[in-house]
């Protein structure tokens, strides 16, 4: 004769299983509420208010603004000077997180603290220091502009006061991670015969590629939307050194909102499709490496 077990009974010495799993964590379905909600009100809805407002002008009126060539070129210059300056920061950022994590050296907790800087100063400051630097009359300016490099007043400019902001997201990011990796890891490479270039490439990189991306991401995020520490250092000229948030300022106050909304639709697009693709690479790296 067979027995037919209630799954509801519990067994002998066991604990009583219900059909509905329990959770570990109690609160879910309030705590997530409360994030949709604030999420919501910080985020979400002045969002969607660009997408409202953007959509009175139809696709005709957008393309319209979007094919001008002053916004295509400040398009170009605030995404392409984003970009080189997050590269720049992805390898010095962690050039600087690798000294900072793996030697002692006298002043260490000085350059440290340093790191940090660029988020505490005004980036108004930021950019009338960097002016003064590198302008034609500056201390570092002048050698440059002998050698027939001009900084101000041009991309490369923007691209400097870029580096300067962006650079504490990718050290911030990398550098727990490199404390956390194991310097062991490294030393038995080497005791294998392994090169240095070897080491780094296949135990350090490795390790640290989904930080060095995070960072990325962030510093270009940064860099896209900055708009104080670079009018001073760009120079502001139509076609050359204008970037879409001084375009986008500059239509407010012609009282031209549709071209404004356009305008920062077209950056919201392009850094949310940029910023999706980082976040899918930085999670597929992320997971071969948890695979491992």
């Amino acid at each position: 004769m067979s027995t037919v077990t209630n799954p509801l009974t519990p067994p002998a010495g066991g604990v009583a299983v219900s059909g509905r799993r329990r959770r570990v964590m109690p609160g879910f379905g309030l705590s997530l509420g409360y994030t949709v909600a604030w999420l919501s009100l910080i985020v979400l809805i002045p969002l969607a208010g660009v997408f409202v407002y953007s959509s009175k002008l139809g696709w005709s009126g957008l393309w319209a603004i979007w094919s001008e060539p002053r916004v295509l070129a400040a398009l170009k210059i605030s995404f392409g000077t984003a970009l080189a300056a997050a590269a720049f920061n992805a390898v010095m950022g962690t050039l600087v997180a690798w000294v900072l994590v793996r030697y002692r050296f006298p002043g260490r907790r000085l350059f440290d603290a340093m790191i940090d800087l660029p988020f505490a100063l005004p980036t108004a400051v930021a950019g009338i220091a960097l002016t003064a630097l590198y302008g034609g009359n500056g201390w570092i300016g002048r050698w440059l502009e002998a050698a027939g490099i001009k900084v101000a007043y041009t991309p490369l400019g923007i691209t400097v006061a870029l580096v300067f902001i962006g650079l504490p997201f990718v050290v911030r990011v990398v550098q727990p991670v490199l404390a956390e990796t194991e310097g062991e890891l490294e030393e038995a490479a080497a005791t294998l015969g392994a090169g240095r270039w070897h080491t780094v490439w296949k135990v350090v990189l490795p390790a640290v590629w989904p930080a060095v991306l995070a960072g990325f991401a962030l510093a270009f995020a940064r860099g896209v939307g900055e708009y104080g520490s670079v009018i001073f250092i760009a120079g502001n000229i139509p076609m050359v050194s204008e970037i879409a948030p001084l375009l986008i300022t500059i239509k407010l106050e012609e009282f031209d909102y549709a071209g404004a909304t356009a305008i920062a639709l077209a950056m919201l697009l392009l850094s949310f499709a940029l910023l999706l693709v980082i976040n899918t690479l930085q999670s597929r790296l992320a997971g071969r490496r948890g695979g491992k």
